[in-house]
């Protein structure tokens, strides 16, 4: 498991690249992830986690179209591997596993 555990900002970040689909690059993905914490996060935080995520395979990337708008710049646009989303489930189900093995009187307080 070494090398491939999902910390928690870096699930939010993978689910984050999966929802935006063909859109997932540094800006968006700092925005989104902002509006659904409710927190502020660094840029740098989001490209760190970003690339290594690209690293441990679980997401891709390639470069867009340069536009006007970016100074003829093109954006990396990350997109979510079969192992990324393979992760997330195998993430989903072991969160799952626990909150269903809590007691319900427990929740109830």
């Amino acid at each position: 498991m070494k090398g491939t555990y999902l910390g928690e900002f870096e699930e939010v970040v993978l689910l984050t690249v999966a929802m935006l689909e063909e859109s997932g690059y540094g800006i968006s993905v700092k925005q989104e992830v902002e509006k659904r914490t409710n927190r502020t996060i660094n840029l740098s935080a989001i490209h760190a986690t970003l690339y290594r995520l690209e690293k441990k395979g679980f997401l891709s990337s390639k470069l867009g179209e340069a536009t006007k708008v970016r100074g003829g710049k093109r954006k990396r646009i990350f997109f979510i591997t079969p192992y990324g989303v393979k992760n997330l489930k195998e993430a989903k189900s072991l969160r799952e596993g626990i909150w269903n093995a809590i007691p319900s009187y427990v929740l109830q307080q």
